[in-house]
């Protein structure tokens, strides 16, 4: 993970010093040293935890539908009874339709998010986004037993409420991340995301085949609703604002500060910036092929390795765990080569974004090449979707680097496109894919591997690491000293 000197510094410390007389009292010396987090590194704690709730509640259904449609296997008094999934009247497209729904809502609330985080700041609306989220997870068992159109619309809303999350922590970052911490504390936060997915897989397959589908939703709901307690109680807005944060650490964020002053969004220079362009296309690419593996990983290792509900669902967070491992040290490595190197910071976006669209699609082919050997098929598919770290390290920070006051605006721009394939992914899946065939799969593994090598092309010829001469205008800003 990186120096932990760096994200978990010592603070200030007093020695005893010797003693001159022998009847001196003790209760006199300084206090027994102390270790202290950041205040920074604490908000970049609760970030994280924040998205592994979000995206464990995004994820569980992916591994529940298919015991909630499919059924399950289980052993009771040594006998082996089959239980027959309660929805099994659903077909791959109405699957498809009620995966894919989450997203339809997760579109349209990206842009507003943006502008209600700068308006009514980051910590309000991140923290109605994962309670939203978790209230509709919660929910969800006795919406299903509606009927399908009810869950769809529930799924529906559930993504409102999770679209504002993103938009919301870029502004965070914006006050509570030095320039050049920016990549190791982003991405240290989004790398809670695919953590999240890591718990959400093996749990839900382990809770759905030993407590029944609908606990799932309960436990995961829980767990969000104590993660939203502590969140308000122990994160502050503004560092300004935060009563623990020590004078150094103030000084720090406040010399790397910008201004957040009402102003005139600039969407016409927005629009035709290609940098801008570049973040949305990598944001995009890299989302088709997440969202088609999240959506449907389990359903392929069910197809193509033959594994159980459980055993599946433990295979399936493999990949997430080292996505999120590898965006961890992707970030700090970033970062060192930023600070400590002199490396240009356009050249470092570009090294891990482009290098992890290519490893991801050189691994996709891999796995279309397995014809039935599991480990290499496990294997492929882990690797690429576990190299995704290397591609989120590049782009997903891009925002604060081109313009830091509006990454908000832009991160809500750049998600709102890269929802799509969030829409349309189970939708393409679900019609290609009738009977679970290696060659149908393999089609869908083809159209991924192509997706990611576009994203590497346009964002290597776009991108950019300075500020755009629309952001700078508006609002100037210090470098950290180096």
């Amino acid at each position: 993970f990186g120096s932990l000197s760096s994200l978990y510094p010592v603070s200030s410390m007093k020695y005893r010093p010797l003693a001159t007389d022998e009847n001196e009292d003790e209760s006199e010396y300084s206090t027994p040293v102390k270790w202290r987090m950041q205040r920074r590194h604490i908000v970049a704690l609760f970030a994280f935890l924040g998205f592994a709730n979000i995206y464990a509640m995004r994820a569980d259904l992916s591994v529940a539908i298919v015991q909630m449609t499919t059924g399950t296997k289980r052993i009771k008094d040594g006998s082996l009874s089959n239980l027959y999934g309660e929805f099994s009247s659903w077909s791959p497209m109405v699957q498809g339709a009620v995966l894919g729904s989450f997203f339809f809502g997760y579109i349209i609330t990206q842009i507003p998010g943006g502008f209600l985080s700068h308006r009514f700041g980051g910590k309000i609306v991140f923290l109605v986004g994962v309670f939203g989220t978790t209230v509709f997870t919660l929910l969800t068992p006795p919406f299903a037993k509606l009927g399908y159109v009810i869950l769809i619309i529930a799924r529906f809303v559930e993504g409102m409420f999770e679209g504002v999350t993103y938009p919301a922590m870029h502004v965070m970052w914006s006050h509570w991340a030095p320039t050049l911490e920016k990549t190791k504390l982003a991405t240290f936060a989004f790398a809670g995301s695919y953590f999240g997915t890591v718990i959400a897989m093996p749990l839900s397959g382990y809770i759905g085949h030993n407590l029944g589908w609908p606990f799932i939703f309960y436990f995961f709901g829980l767990m969000g609703l104590l993660w939203c307690f502590f969140w308000e109680k122990k994160i502050a807005d503004l560092p300004t604002a935060d009563p623990d944060i020590t004078t150094d650490e103030l000084t720090l964020l406040q010399r790397d500060a910008i201004s957040h002053n009402t102003y005139i969004v600039p969407w016409r220079f927005i629009v035709q910036s290609k940098p801008v362009w570049a973040i949305i296309a990598a944001h995009t690419c890299q989302n088709w092929g997440f969202y088609t593996m999240l959506t449907n990983l389990p359903k392929i290792l069910e197809d193509l390795a033959s594994y159980e509900l459980e055993k599946a669902g433990v295979v399936s967070g493999l990949p997430y765990f080292i996505m999120g491992a590898t965006l961890l040290w992707s970030g700090q490595f970033a970062d060192y080569l930023r600070k400590e190197k002199g490396m240009e910071t356009v050249l470092v976006r570009r090294y891990f974004c482009c290098g992890g669209f290519v490893l991801q699609a050189v691994c996709l082919i891999f796995a279309s090449l397995a014809k039935g050997n599991t480990s290499l098929l496990v294997a492929s598919l882990t690797l690429s979707i576990g190299g995704g770290g290397f591609t989120w390290a590049g782009f997903s920070v891009n925002h604060l680097d081109i313009a830091p006051q509006y990454a908000g605006h832009l991160m809500g721009v750049s998600n709102t496109v890269a929802t799509l394939p969030g829409m349309i992914s189970p939708l393409i899946v679900g019609s290609m894919v009738a009977i679970g065939s290696a060659s149908e799969w393999n089609f869908i593994f083809y159209v991924c591997s192509g997706i990611y090598l576009l994203g590497a092309a346009v964002y290597w010829k776009w991108s950019s690491g300075e500020v755009e001469s629309w952001a700078a205008d508006q609002s100037p800003f210090v470098r950290e000293m180096q």
